[in-house]
């Protein structure tokens, strides 16, 4: 296979991505044409500081990832949030590397892609020596930029050539704002002599949790008070809202189970007796594939697999219930198998089953494939042969050889081979990617393996009893116009009244509800107040109520209670404490009016706003060093966990602490780590549009 063809395959799924991008254009400008978008008046998604984020553009990156990150168990609404970030934050570093005139040129660019750090390493790494094939790489990148298919082009462009370019600015920026660091020497001094800083202190004490909670009531006036107070901690950068709702079951019941069990039971004989299993299953329908093969029991990820296994050869176990199945096993075979095998093969392709692309006509194929078979049991040597005609590059540069790999995880023909036949087995073996020249090079533990078909149909709600809960939604949303109807409706309808907050624009998920951006389109269409119709998630009904609509600044009381109702409740204590207990100008005479003791606490550091066997308490720590209180006693200070009055008995400074190179070090390194935050602070700052609730 040529580096070319290497390339093309490792970027096919761009290809195909570019390919379906295509067509979703073609179908936007169809509607822009006849007066508007399919979808929206509008193909901008959003704006960064002025700058147009395109529909087209982010579907197709969005087409890309979904491509790349799919498989893994990405969710799309996932997916639309990270590219959303991913494209704000591109779009403000780039302004900064234009203020900045921050470049990469051709010469940095090669360096780059053809260097020991090159993202193409993977592909052209030879895999016996781990040398980076620079040569084959370059060849392969001239032919692509000679090339007249466009889509190779953009390819290559969008895989490699962006991606670098902007991690290349990136890192530039990033290192010149961390060498713009500096330190002086002044702040070297401060930071030593706050770090060597100690005292010994004399307290009293009355804790907060001496007061019970129950005892001190926190109102929604107290909350705002505090806020406005402290607006700029409890801030929010958009605006959420909150729903009360009711929900009517539309799950399978009793009679729905009866109904798929009976239905599994009709089959049942037949389902004993088939000679062809694989052609009874798929007509008639399994929720469990037929896996033509060999598993042992560990690879099993049966329930019941204990039970399944006991059954003798030809028997049928269950019914049984398999999650939201009921399901019947049937023990087609059982031999002893090993539980991983080693083999070498050489590929002769003729189809791609990921693209549906037909590589070379099937008798061609197997010509080939025959006549390597010849050379080989005449002599000719494997590797060779596995070098100059394999088309497998998982292998090829291995000399064919996949090491020992276990049960299923090759495509069935292939596993058989490897599985069944004893070590040393060689043959021709015909699979869905083309043939395959086999060689069985090794087996291990040996164990049995079973042969197993599943009949397994799912337990669905009847007509019925879906019709009977939208009908029972659809009278609930007819009647309840307000709260007030609401509530009255869910009583006499004994419902529970359920509550989803901190609802955002572009979110699919709702706590409590599950995945329904249906639901959260119509709660940003309506007002508060509003009931919706019956919306269908799962096998449920929903109707919802909007209680909330909490616009983007200072978080309202009721949004902010669960955050800062301790801080308010704690504030209210100390001032019931400061009013009733705290007596007496000194330390004797205030722990006699609180009921305490004086206590003592030695060597306590400045730079660590710890108070031995309390916790942290920063303002206690400043009073200690507060070169006033030398001798006398504080005036009540109201900590974190209480009120403290506190009498510096000394200050002065420990031995042995950092000198000043590794302080400013220190320093320097914080001053750099703080730079990657920097970027956040330019995405915070930065004036951005969001349209994405319109398209999606």
């Amino acid at each position: 296979m040529s580096v070319i063809q290497r390339i093309r395959d490792k970027g096919a799924w761009i290809v195909f991505a570019i390919i379906a991008l295509a067509l979703i254009a073609f179908i936007l400008q169809d509607g822009v044409g006849r007066g508007g978008s399919a979808f929206s008046n509008t193909t901008t998604i959003g704006k960064v500081n002025g700058q147009n984020i395109e529909r087209l553009d982010f579907e197709e990156k969005l087409a890309m990832q979904e491509r790349m990150y799919g498989a893994q168990g990405a969710q799309r609404d996932q997916l639309i949030g990270s590219l959303w970030n991913q494209e704000v934050e591109r779009i403000v570093l780039e302004q900064e590397y234009n203020k900045l005139g921050l470049q990469v040129s051709g010469k940095e660019l090669s360096d780059i892609l053809f260097g020991q750090n090159s993202p193409l390493r993977q592909e052209f790494t030879d895999p016996n020596t781990g040398e980076f094939k620079v040569a084959e790489a370059k060849q392969a990148f001239a032919q692509i930029k000679k090339s007249t298919n466009q889509e190779q082009v953009n390819m290559i462009q969008k895989a490699y050539i962006e991606p670098t370019v902007e991690q290349t600015l990136r890192s530039k920026y990033l290192a010149l704002l961390q060498q713009a660091s500096y330190v002086p020497k002044w702040l070297v001094e401060k930071q030593q002599a706050d770090n060597n800083a100690i005292a010994n202190i004399s307290y009293v004490y009355f804790p907060y949790a001496a007061i019970a909670d129950s005892a001190v009531k926190v109102t929604d006036a107290d909350i705002s008070a505090y806020l406005k107070k402290h607006s700029k901690e409890y801030q929010k950068e958009e605006e959420t809202r909150s729903i009360n709702y009711v929900f009517f079951d539309a799950s399978p019941k009793k009679d729905d189970s009866l109904n798929t069990l009976n239905q599994l039971m009709s089959l049942k004989e037949e389902f004993r007796t088939t000679s062809d299993i694989a052609s009874f299953l798929n007509r008639a329908g399994t929720e469990l594939p037929y896996y033509d093969s060999y598993f042992g029991k560990s690879r099993m990820q049966q329930p019941n697999k204990d039970s399944i296994l006991s059954t003798p050869v030809g028997g049928l176990y269950g019914p049984y219930i398999d999650g939201n199945n009921y399901t019947i096993a049937r023990i087609v075979g059982a031999k002893q198998w090993p539980d991983s095998a080693k083999v070498r093969h050489i590929l002769i392709n003729t189809f791609n089953p990921q693209t549906n692309q037909v590589l070379r006509p099937d008798s061609v194929a197997k010509k080939l494939v025959d006549s390597i078979e010849a050379a080989i049991k005449g002599g000719a040597s494997f590797d060779e042969l596995c070098k100059k005609y394999s088309e497998d590059p998982g292998s090829k540069d291995k000399g064919g050889v996949y090491e020992y790999f276990p049960q299923g995880q090759m495509v069935v023909p292939f596993n058989d081979f490897a599985f069944d036949k004893p070590t040393g087995s060689k043959g021709v073996v015909k699979t869905d990617f083309g043939y395959h020249y086999m060689e069985v090079l090794g087996q291990k533990n040996f164990n049995p393996a079973y042969k197993i078909a599943y009949l397994s149909k799912p337990i669905l709600s009847s007509g019925e009893t879906i019709s009977a809960a939208s009908t029972a939604a659809a009278q609930f949303a007819s009647g309840a116009k307000g709260k007030k109807e609401f509530d009255a409706a869910a009583l006499k309808g004994n419902l529970q009244i359920l509550t989803a907050t901190e609802i955002k624009q572009n979110d699919f998920n709702i706590n409590g509800i599950g995945q329904s951006r249906t639901l959260v389109r119509w709660l940003y269409e309506n007002k508060s107040g509003a009931v919706s119709e019956p919306v269908e998630v799962g096998d449920r009904y929903v109707v919802a109520i909007i209680t909330g609509i909490n616009p983007a600044g200072t978080l309202s009381p009721a949004e902010a209670r669960p955050l800062v109702e301790g801080f308010v409740r704690n504030e209210k204590k100390a001032k019931q404490i400061l009013d009733t207990k705290f007596k007496g100008s000194t330390l004797e005479a205030i722990a006699t009016a609180i009921g305490s003791t004086v206590q003592r606490a030695d060597s306590i550091s400045f730079s660590t706003p710890f108070m031995p066997g309390i916790g942290s308490e920063p303002k206690i720590i400043g009073a200690a060093f507060n070169k006033s209180l030398a001798g006398k006693a504080s005036s009540p200070i109201a900590g974190t966990t209480g009120v403290f009055a506190v009498k510096v008995e000394s200050n002065g400074a420990r031995q042995g602490s950092m000198d000043a190179e590794t302080v400013k070090q220190t320093l320097l390194q914080g001053n750099r780590v703080a730079v990657f935050r920097g970027v956040q602070a330019l995405k915070s700052a930065a004036k951005v549009k969001d349209n994405r609730f319109k398209f999606y």
